[in-house]
C-alpha cells in the first residue's frame, strides 16, 4: 500500500490518496483523526459547508438527542472529555453542532475535509485495484479505499403526497431546515407527520402559531423527557472512572451502560409490573422502558403491557377523549418502531388553537395551492411543515451510484435489501466500507459508541492490510450470505418485523421491506467482529503483493436465541450433569424446569396412573379447548431413560396440544439405572396399548392414536411402532420422533462436530447409554430401532433433527431408512437449532415454525384439516 499525499503528483496507475471519506459528521470526523494518526492519505468529502453531518441538516424546531449527552459523545478523546461540559441532559441541536466543531477545531480536521461538495459516483477500477471517485465539481480523486460515513438518517424521503410541489405558501423539511431563523408567529401551520422530528417540533411551533393542526398517519408512542442539566447522579458515576464507564457502554446492548432485566413481564403480578413502568417513565430514558423486563422485545403478550400502559399515559393527558384514542398506538408493539421522549407533546393536543387530524378517517387527498385537502374537506395554511422522515440506512448509501466488479450497481445489488457482511462491507465491490451501514447496530444503539468501534475496526484493518502488503479486501459470497441470514434470524425472534418501520424500509415506496439493523446488541456485535478478526479475517479475502488470502466461513450459524442460552448456562457454571450421582442429576434437572415459562394454556390438565409393564405408570392428559373427542398423541419426555417425569417437558406438551388440537397423554416410564433396558419401551408399548383401548374413556377418539417423543423419549416412540407392527396392533396413525436416539453409535460425525458447547454432550450420552443398557444389548432394535432388520409397514413418520446435536445424523439416518423401506417418512432439520430447542417453548422462539410443522403433521396424521384444528 502506498502512501501517498493528495497533493503528490499522481503517476497512471497508482491512487491519488489512500482513503475517501463521504461525510463529515460523528463517523466521517473520528475517521479522519484515527487514519491521519495512523498515517493514510485521507480526504473527507461532505456536501455541507461545515462538519457536523445529521445535526448540521436537522436544525428543526426543538430539534436534540434522545440519548443523553454523556453517552451521546465521542470516548477516544480523555482530554476532551474534561475540556466540554453539557449543558442539558439531552442536548439541543445546537449545542451537539458547536460540540463537533469544537472537535474539528481542536484537531485540525477541516483542512483535509472539501465542503460543499458532493460525490456523484464512484467507480472500482479492477485493472488498478482502486476507486474512481466523481464530485458534482467535475474532477476526479483516485483512491485506495473508499468509505461511505455518509449517516444513517441523512437522505430525507421526498413526501409522497399527491400535489406537494403545488403549494404556494411556505413548505419546510425537518431534515433540510433553513439555516435562518422561521417564524411562524400568527400563521396557520400544518405538520404532516407525528415521528420524532414531529414530536420534537410541534409543541415549539405550537407556541408560536396562531393555529396549527397536525396531520397524523400513524401514531407514536412517546413519553416525557424530563430534560434539564446533567444529573448529578449520572456525572458522579462518569467522572468517578471514565474509562470503566465508556468500557460498560461498549459491552452494553445498546451501547449505554445499564443492568439487562432477566425477570419477564409476564412473571410478576400486574401491580409489580406496573410500578416497574411508572419508574421507567418518570426516568426521562428511552431505554428505560424496554428495559424492564426479558420479554417484552420478543412476546407478544408482554409487550401489551407496556403498550397499554403508555395508552393509560396518553388518555390522563390529553383531554379530548376522541383526540387522545387517535394519538393512542395500536398497530405496532412499543419499540418497533423508534419510541419517542418529549417535552409538553400531548399536553400540547389540550391547547385551543392546535388540533389533530386521524388520517386513518380523513385521509389527504391532495396538497393544494393555498393548503390540503382531506377526503372530506379542505383546509387552509400559511405554512406546511413535512416531517416525513428519511429513507434510512440505505438511501445515503445507494444515493451515490456505485459500481463494483464488472460494472454491477451498489443499488441493483440492493434491490431486494441490503446484502452485507457486517454492516461494513459488501461482496463484489472491494475496498468500499459502510460505517454503521445495514446489518450493523447502528440506528438500535448509542450511535457515538457503534461509529467509534466500526471506526476503530476499520483502522485496525488497513493497518493490518498495510503490514502484509495487502491491497484488497472484499467479503465472500458465503460470509455474506451466512451474516444476511443471522441479521434476519435475530429480528425474527423479536417483534420488530411486525411493524411497518423505517426499519423495515416500510416508509419509502418501492423499498424493499427488509430488517435493516442489526438487533443483537452492540456488546455481541462487537464481539462477532473481534473475533472474526482472531479467526484470521474470517469471511474475508485479500489480495495483493503480499499474496492471496482468503479465510471462509460463515461467523454465526447457531440460531440467536440458542446462542443466548448457551451463554446463560455457561455464566451459571452448573457442574455437568455426568460429573454428578442420578439422583444430584435429577434434582438439577427439576430446579432448571421450575424456572422455564409455563407454555401455552389449555383446556384442561389431568393426571392419571394407567398399568405399565411392570406396575403402574403416572400419566398427564392435556386436553385441548373446545368440544371432543379429540384425537391422542402418546408422549414421552427426554432425559436419556433416566431424567424426567410425566410433567418433564410440560411446556412442550401443552404447545404440541394447542398446534395439533389433539388430546396428549404424556406418559412416564420406568427410568435407569434402578430399571435398566428394555423396561423403558415395554412401560411405553404397555402404555400405548392401554391408552388405545381406553381412548373413548379418556375423552379422545377410538381409532385414532398418534405417537410422539422427544431424544430418549423419541426413541421409546420409534420402538414402539415397530413392537405395535410386531403384535399387530394397536393402530399407530403416525410417530412424530423429535431429535431422537435411534442408534448406540458414538462415532458419528455429528458427534465429533456438535459433542461439547451445545447443551447435550457426547460425554453425557456416554453417561445415559452406560445407565441404560449393557453393551451387549445397545444394538437390539429395542435399544437402537435403526438396526432392526426390517422398517417397512411401519406408521407414516416426522424426524426432526437439528444442526447442532450429536444426535442429528442418526436421526437423519433412521428417516432416510424409514423412506427407503417404503414409509411414508419426512425429515425435518432445523438449521441453527441444538438438541434441547424443540421442548423449549417460549425461550427459543426460533424453533416456533418447527413447532408448527410438527402440530401439521400430527394433523396430517389423523387428516384433520389445518383451518378445522386452528378455528
Amino acid at each position: 500500500m502506498v502512501i501517498r499525499n493528495e497533493s503528490s503528483t499522481s503517476t497512471p496507475g497508482a491512487p491519488d490518496i489512500d482513503v475517501v471519506v463521504v461525510g463529515a459528521g460523528f463517523a466521517g470526523l473520528y475517521l479522519l483523526y484515527r487514519l491521519r494518526g495512523l498515517g493514510f492519505s485521507t480526504k473527507v468529502i461532505e456536501s455541507a459547508d461545515d462538519v457536523g453531518g445529521t445535526w448540521y441538516w436537522n436544525r428543526y424546531p426543538g430539534a436534540r438527542c434522545d440519548i443523553e449527552s454523556i453517552d451521546y459523545s465521542y470516548s477516544f478523546d480523555p482530554e476532551l472529555e474534561r475540556e466540554w461540559q453539557w449543558s442539558e441532559r439531552y442536548a439541543t441541536q445546537p449545542e451537539i453542532l458547536r460540540y463537533l466543531g469544537y472537535v474539528a477545531d481542536k484537531h485540525d480536521l477541516r483542512r483535509d475535509i472539501r465542503f460543499s461538495t458532493r460525490v456523484e459516483s464512484a467507480r472500482w477500477d479492477g485493472d488498478a485495484s482502486f476507486w474512481r471517485v466523481r464530485t458534482d465539481r467535475g474532477d476526479e480523486i483516485r483512491c485506495r479505499f473508499y468509505v461511505m460515513a455518509s449517516g444513517c438518517l441523512s437522505l430525507p424521503k421526498a413526501p409522497d403526497i399527491a400535489g406537494a410541489d403545488r403549494f404556494r405558501g411556505e413548505a419546510y423539511y425537518t431534515g433540510r431546515w433553513p439555516h435562518h431563523n422561521v417564524d411562524f408567529s400568527g400563521k396557520r401551520v400544518a405538520v404532516i407527520g407525528t415521528g420524532s422530528s414531529a414530536i420534537q417540533s410541534i409543541p415549539i411551533i405550537a407556541r408560536q402559531a396562531a393555529e396549527l393542526t397536525v396531520f397524523q398517519r400513524t401514531p407514536n408512542f412517546s413519553r416525557p423527557a424530563k430534560n434539564g442539566p446533567v444529573s448529578a447522579a449520572k456525572k458522579a458515576a462518569f467522572d468517578a472512572d471514565p474509562r470503566a464507564y465508556r468500557e460498560a457502554a461498549r459491552m452494553s446492548g445498546a451501547g449505554v451502560p445499564r443492568d439487562v432485566p432477566t425477570l419477564r413481564a409476564l412473571q410478576v403480578s400486574a401491580a409489580e409490573r406496573l410500578a416497574k413502568y411508572e419508574e421507567a417513565y418518570e426516568s426521562g430514558d428511552l431505554l428505560a422502558l424496554s428495559g424492564t423486563y426479558a420479554d417484552i422485545g420478543a412476546i407478544p403478550e408482554a409487550n401489551e403491557t407496556v403498550c397499554e400502559f403508555l395508552r393509560g399515559k396518553i388518555r390522563s393527558i390529553v383531554r379530548d377523549p376522541e383526540t387522545a384514542e387517535a394519538l393512542c398506538p395500536t398497530n405496532h408493539f412499543y419499540g418497533t418502531k423508534r419510541p419517542c421522549i418529549d417535552t409538553n407533546y400531548y399536553e400540547t393536543f389540550n391547547l385551543p388553537h392546535v388540533r389533530l387530524i386521524d388520517l386513518r378517517k380523513d385521509p389527504i387527498r391532495t396538497i393544494t395551492e393555498t393548503g390540503i385537502d382531506t377526503e372530506s374537506r379542505s383546509f387552509q395554511f400559511d405554512a406546511i411543515v413535512y416531517a416525513t422522515g428519511f429513507d434510512a440506512m440505505t438511501g445515503a448509501i445507494v444515493a451515490v451510484d456505485i459500481e463494483g466488479r464488472d460494472g454491477v450497481a451498489l443499488a441493483r445489488k440492493w434491490a431486494d435489501g441490503p446484502k452485507q457482511y457486517l454492516g461494513l462491507m459488501t461482496s463484489g465491490f472491494p475496498n468500499l466500507f459502510t460505517i454503521t451501514g445495514p446489518g450493523s447496530p447502528s440506528v438500535l444503539s448509542n450511535m457515538v459508541v457503534s461509529i467509534e468501534q466500526h471506526v476503530d475496526w476499520l483502522s485496525a484493518c488497513l493497518v493490518h492490510m498495510r503490514e502484509q502488503d495487502l491491497t484488497t479486501i472484499e467479503p465472500t459470497p458465503t460470509a455474506e450470505a451466512g451474516w444476511v441470514q443471522h441479521v434476519n434470524d435475530f429480528a425474527e425472534i423479536t417483534l420488530f418485523p411486525r411493524a411497518n418501520s423505517w426499519y423495515m424500509g416500510a416508509n419509502v415506496p418501492g423499498k424493499a421491506r427488509v430488517f435493516l439493523p442489526y438487533v443483537g446488541g452492540v456488546d455481541r456485535y462487537r464481539k462477532t467482529c473481534d473475533e472474526v478478526v482472531r479467526r484470521d479475517y474470517l469471511g474475508f479475502a485479500f489480495d495483493g503483493p503480499g499474496g492471496a488470502q482468503c479465510h471462509d466461513g460463515v461467523i454465526r450459524r447457531v440460531q440467536p436465541d440458542v446462542a443466548i442460552v448457551l451463554e446463560l448456562v455457561e455464566e451459571l457454571k452448573l457442574p455437568p450433569l455426568e460429573s454428578l450421582s442420578v439422583e444430584q442429576a435429577r434434582a438439577m434437572s427439576v430446579a432448571m424446569a421450575a424456572v422455564r415459562p409455563p407454555g401455552p394454556s389449555v383446556g384442561e390438565v389431568v393426571d392419571g396412573e394407567l398399568p405399565g409393564a411392570a406396575g403402574p405408570l403416572p400419566y398427564r392428559l392435556y386436553r385441548p379447548a373446545g368440544a371432543g373427542p379429540q384425537p391422542i398423541v402418546v408422549y414421552f419426555h427426554g432425559g436419556g431413560w433416566v431424567l424426567g417425569s410425566r410433567d418433564s417437558d410440560d411446556p412442550f406438551c401443552r404447545d404440541l396440544c394447542v398446534r395439533s388440537g389433539a388430546l396428549i397423554v404424556s406418559v412416564d416410564y420406568r427410568h435407569a439405572p434402578e430399571a435398566r433396558f428394555p423396561a423403558a419401551v415395554d412401560d411405553g408399548f404397555a402404555a400405548v396399548c392401554w391408552i388405545a383401548a381406553h381412548a373413548e374413556a379418556l375423552g379422545g377418539r377410538p381409532g385414532q392414536v398418534a405417537v410422539c417423543g422427544w431424544s430418549a423419549g423419541g426413541n421409546i416412540a420409534a420402538v414402539v411402532c415397530q413392537l405395535a407392527r410386531a403384535a399387530n396392533g394397536p393402530r399407530i396413525a403416525g410417530q412424530v420422533l423429535v431429535t431422537p436416539v435411534t442408534d448406540c453409535d458414538l462415532t458419528r460425525a455429528s458427534y465429533v462436530a456438535n459433542g461439547d458447547g451445545y447443551g447435550l454432550t457426547a460425554s453425557l450420552m456416554r453417561w445415559f447409554w452406560d445407565h441404560y443398557a449393557d453393551r451387549a444389548d445397545r444394538q437390539h432394535p429395542k435399544a437402537s430401532p435403526l438396526r432392526a432388520a426390517d422398517l417397512s409397514n411401519l406408521p407414516p413418520a416426522l424426524v426432526v433433527t437439528c444442526e447442532f446435536d450429536p444426535l442429528r445424523d442418526e436421526g437423519v439416518a433412521y428417516a432416510a431408512a424409514l423412506a427407503a423401506a417404503g414409509v411414508d417418512a419426512r425429515h425435518l432439520p432445523c438449521r441453527g437449532q441444538m438438541h434441547t430447542s424443540l421442548p423449549s417453548v417460549d425461550v427459543i422462539l426460533s424453533a416456533a415454525s418447527a413447532r408448527a410443522e410438527i402440530g401439521t403433521a400430527l394433523r396430517r396424521f389423523f387428516g384433520v384439516a389445518p383451518a378445522a384444528i386452528a378455528s
